[in-house]
């Protein structure tokens, strides 16, 4: 395992998977301390954490200690300090240990890699199916007005394949870190399997009683 590094953190209350985008409006102090750090050190590179519980403004909150490493694609400052950040999600690392708040969150991590293991051909035919399913839950919650279904190529990559139709299933940011903490694409097909499953039933629930309600599925 290599040796923990030093990475600047993001807690958040959402849960940022590996290849996914990551829209930012950085306004809290310490966050626009750590921004203006990056960018004079030309890094570009910070970790996101699930908050949780707690709150994401002022500290004091108990955070997930899987996460991932998210890599600034573009970013501008505004006139009053704020910042518009647009990153994404690139590896899964593990906090080795959290260091003082001052002058922002940081952490010893290190990566967090997949065990390895492959997937066999009676695996990956159920990948196949499992995208069918995510994508029809889009068209389900499209019709209940919650969100349009997402018309992307997934790669067939195992890795990547799961992390990605974890960002389209309609999951709420506990699920997704139980996705983000599963060490194997095998893991991830078997937790979505039953997500999924669990999200058609609500969705189709839902139609039966004649519409959307006021929450999306958790």
């Amino acid at each position: 395992m290599s040796e923990p590094s030093e990475l600047p953190m993001f807690p958040l209350g959402s849960v940022l998977l590996p290849g996914m985008l990551l829209p930012l409006h950085i306004f809290e102090a310490r966050y626009q301390q750590m921004m203006s750090d990056l960018v004079a050190a030309d890094g570009g590179s910070f970790g996101v954490t699930l908050i949780e519980r707690g709150h994401e403004v002022g500290g004091g909150d108990i955070r997930a200690m899987i996460g991932c490493r998210a890599q600034v694609l573009e970013c501008v400052q505004g006139p009053d300090g704020r910042w518009g950040v647009l990153a994404v999600g690139t590896e899964r690392i593990r906090i080795h240990e959290w260091l003082p708040d001052e002058p922002y969150p940081r952490a010893l991590v290190v990566a967090e890699p997949d065990s390895g293991v492959g997937l066999s051909g009676d695996e990956s035919t159920r990948l196949e199916q499992l995208e069918r399913r995510v994508r029809r839950c889009g068209a389900l919650a499209s019709e209940l007005g919650l969100a349009a279904p997402a018309e992307v190529e997934l790669s067939r990559d195992p890795e990547q394949w799961t992390f990605q139709l974890a960002v389209l299933a309609p999951l709420g940011s506990l699920d997704r870190q139980r996705i983000l903490a599963a060490g194997s694409a095998r893991l991830r097909l078997e937790l979505l399997e039953d997500l999924v499953a669990e999200q058609e039933v609500l969705l189709e629930g839902r139609l039966r009683l004649g519409g959307p309600d006021d929450e999306p599925p958790a």
